[in-house]
């Protein structure tokens, strides 16, 4: 008998039913809505995520350092330090020692031996009410690692520190121009202003990186198997640039700036050299000048490429280029100097009376305004000048890579304006422009575009990124106008007559041109009267026959012209320096300092000793927190390392330069006084109540050497 299936059914409640699946659409939905809504509740989800489990830190580029061109530190970034002092009482709450301010008067007492703020304005300062903690202004930022260190000596409760950068510019107001300065914003981040620091903001400043990480709520990093999960992008630290600048031809032009100026009871000077087969500037320095790290600025121009100016009469040399160049120059021909009437206008020589008949020759080495005006009436026209001007770079801009260049002005349309032209009135124009001009009878023809960039390195890599290379030059003058401006310009400077011979240097084969120009009145469109409402100049090349450098010099409103006093000492020290720097390189190696920073002194000793170099050791420490001169460069003195010692001493200075006196000035934080040129010869110390030592004071002469 076959057997039945049994089927169990179950039956569902149909209100069971119908509320699970109502239940169930719910939850279907709430998931959808938090899919795919922002916001649940008030709360931004997104942000809240955000917020309580990510961090994310900026990691900040260094801004690249600049170079000279043999790799002295010129500008670089340093750790500096601000002091804050901590006042309320409850930061002290379950520590084991005071963490706030307790004793303010000892407090006080000991801050004002090492930062500059007197005892009284410290105690006012940590007198005030209400506040979690204070800083103390400008004495108190950019504080050294040795103040930090003194100060942390004195285990003051409540003092600490925030760690900060800063701009460092180790030789004060060295190139000033030419580096410029940075300004710093509220974070930290600094932004070129000026000179290379502006032109190459971009490349010195580099790119920020970043950290991103997982944290708690507490704000603990999360750590996984040992790991803490992060998104890191590394920082792109700025590029170091390196500049045709050599720091000792700029020591030996600011020396010689210096040594003279004052004397010469000027408004404002400048002083450039370049090499005369390049265009590299080698040196440029001008007054008044400023310290980029404290920006007492008197003029935010840029003498050697923001200040157009009319030359004057070295002109006078293009002029005669010009003519020669279009093949009608005959300088045995001759013209009546003193004066000439042309388009109703009286022009005259700077004597007023000239010198009777004289040659074309003979009208260049005087200076003859006659002689260059019959030359643009009788051989040469208006466009032969003004083409021939532009073509040397006259008018527009040499494009060297710095900020704030101007074009001058070369236009001139009837013709007294043309002979004003031709001896230096009416146009105006910049020292670099002359520099550039003068490249094309110092390289036999050829002209050259002025640079001050020798390379840019990538500092992450060490790769070199652009390196500047020496150009053939544009062809502007044939060889024969070459030498026959050379002698033109020998006589000047050689002969007892000529104007520039003032300029004449026993063994040195000195050439150029002089020139006087009055200075014009924007605001009437006069000239200013008086002798000395003018400025006067000269511009040349050393050695004659085969040109090493090219110059040019200026001086505003002198009362004493001590332009060639500048001139000769210049080219002695620099002639000097050359030689005894090609000498050195044949006789001996040279060292190439390392970074000592942090190391320990014994073994820092070691190593120079090793290496037949000389030291100096400032304080009694056991460990090098400053050294002179940086990691890279060329030693050609001494070396001087700063420990962490407390007691400072200053070793025998007698044969220190001037640049080595500022630069331990500098890693001492202390102020210094320096009388004469060349090297100590004597020296004292000056110290506070309490024994610190507050300045240097030296005597120099050229009886000792580096």
């Amino acid at each position: 008998m076959k057997k039945e299936k049994v089927v169990n059914r179950v039956h569902i409640n149909r209100f069971v039913f119908i509320s699970g699946l109502l239940l169930f659409l719910v939850i279907i939905g709430r998931l959808i809505y938090l899919n795919l809504s922002d916001t649940i509740d008030g709360i931004n989800l997104k942000e809240f995520a955000n917020n309580r489990n990510t961090k994310k830190e900026t990691l900040y580029a260094t801004r690249g350092s600049i170079y000279d061109i043999n790799g002295e530190v010129l500008a670089q970034t340093v750790d500096s330090y601000t002091l804050i002092a901590y006042l309320d009482e409850s930061r002290s709450k379950n520590q084991s020692k005071p963490q706030h301010v307790v004793d303010k008067e000892k407090t006080a007492q000991e801050l004002s031996k090492i930062i500059d703020m007197d005892e009284e304005r410290i105690l006012k300062i940590l007198n005030q009410k209400g506040l979690y903690q204070v800083e103390f202004g400008n004495a108190g930022r950019g504080l050294t690692q040795l103040q930090k260190e003194q100060i942390e000596k004195l285990k003051l409760p409540g003092i600490g520190f925030v760690n900060t950068n800063k701009r460092y510019y180790p030789n004060l107001d060295f190139a000033s121009y030419t580096l410029g300065y940075v300004t710093t914003n509220d974070d930290g981040e600094m932004n070129g202003e000026m000179g290379i620091e502006s032109y190459y903001n971009k490349e010195l400043t580099g790119t920020n990186g970043s950290l991103e990480y997982q944290v708690d709520a507490s704000g603990y990093k999360l750590v996984t198997n040992n790991e803490t999960p992060e998104i890191r992008i590394e920082k792109i630290d700025g590029m170091d640039i390196y500049l045709t600048i050599d720091s000792n031809v700029q020591l030996i032009v600011e020396r010689a700036l210096n040594t003279y100026f004052e004397d010469a009871h000027a408004d404002s000077g400048i002083v450039v050299v370049a090499d005369a087969k390049t265009g590299k500037v080698l040196a440029s320095a001008s007054r008044p000048s400023f310290d980029p790290n404290v920006k007492d600025i008197k003029s935010y121009l840029d003498p050697l490429v923001s200040i157009a100016f009319e030359p004057g009469s070295t002109m006078k040399t293009y002029t005669y280029m010009a003519t020669m160049e279009k093949g009608v120059y005959k300088g045995d021909d001759t013209y009546m100097s003193g004066t000439m009437e042309l388009s109703g206008y009286k022009i005259k020589d700077w004597n007023d009376y000239g010198w009777g008949e004289v040659t074309y020759d003979f009208g260049y080495m005087m200076s003859s305004n006659i002689g260059v005006s019959n030359l643009v009436t009788k051989y040469i026209n208006k466009d032969d000048l003004s083409s021939y001007l532009k073509k040397l770079g006259f008018g527009e801009k040499t494009k060297i890579q710095l900020p704030g260049e101007v074009t001058g002005k070369i236009s001139f349309k009837y013709d007294i304006e043309v002979a004003t032209a031709s001896f230096g009135q009416g146009i105006t124009t910049t020292p670099i422009q002359h520099i550039k001009a003068l490249t094309s009878i110092s390289n036999n023809g050829y002209l050259l575009n002025p640079t001050i960039i020798d390379k840019i390195v990538d500092s992450n890599t060490g790769k070199v990124k652009y390196k500047s290379k020496t150009q053939k030059g544009t062809k502007v003058a044939e060889i024969s106008t070459v030498n026959k401006m050379k002698d033109l310009m020998d006589s000047v400077v050689n002969n007892p007559q000529g104007t520039g011979n003032i300029y004449h240097l026993d063994g040195y084969q000195i050439i150029g041109k002089t020139g006087t120009a009055q200075i014009l009145n924007p605001n009437t469109g006069q000239y200013y009267s008086g002798d000395l409402a003018s400025i006067k100049s000269f511009e040349g090349m050393y050695p004659k026959d085969n040109p090493k450098y090219i110059f040019y010099i200026a001086l505003e409103r002198a009362v004493t012209n001590k332009m060639p006093d500048i001139l000769k000492s210049m080219i002695k020290d620099i002639e000097t320096y050359y030689n005894l720097t090609s000498i050195e390189a044949d006789n001996k190696s040279i060292y190439t300092m390392q970074n000592f920073l942090n190391k320990d002194i014994e073994a820092a000793k070691n190593e120079l000793n090793l290496s037949n170099v000389q030291y100096d050791i400032i304080g009694d420490g056991n460990r090098v927190i400053d050294q002179y001169p940086k990691k890279g460069t060329n030693v050609t003195g001494k070396v001087i390392l700063l420990t962490n010692g407390a007691n400072i001493n200053i070793p025998d200075i007698t044969g220190y330069s001037r640049k080595q006196v500022i630069n331990l000035a500098n890693l001492l934080n202390i102020d210094y006084n320096i009388e004469g040129t060349g090297y100590v010869s004597t020296y004292t110390v000056d110290v506070d109540e309490n024994g610190k030592i507050i300045k240097i004071n030296c005597v120099l002469n050229d009886k000792y050497m580096e």
